[in-house]
């Protein structure tokens, strides 16, 4: 099994399912139109947003940013994931669930 990139489309993936819930149709827009670039599908950027792929690693880096825990991240890893790419994914996550508290509060 190849080994996972946090490239800018897994970046781009766990982006749609972080922010899947906000109301914002330019920052939709923006999403559509930037997955559109780097080559994604309607298919696939629905996937993301409903916290999945198409592509078993990328699910499972996904599953680690919407619940980042030790079962999660070893599941990644038993999926070609490496360590530092599960915290890597937990960082961009915590920076999303950071940036989303400072706009509620």
């Amino acid at each position: 099994m190849a080994g996972f990139k946090l490239d800018a489309r897994a970046r781009l993936s766990i982006e749609l399912a972080l922010t899947a819930g906000r109301s914002d149709p330019i920052f939709a827009g923006r999403q559509e139109k930037d997955a559109k670039a780097l080559g994604m599908t309607g298919a696939e950027i629905d996937m993301a947003r409903n916290g999945s792929s198409f592509d078993f690693q990328l699910s499972s880096a996904i599953a680690v940013a919407l619940e980042p825990n030790v079962e999660h991240c070893e599941r990644a890893m038993k999926a070609g994931i490496d360590a530092q790419a599960c915290a890597d994914i937990e960082k961009l996550a915590a920076s999303y669930i950071n940036r989303s508290l400072l706009r509620s509060a």
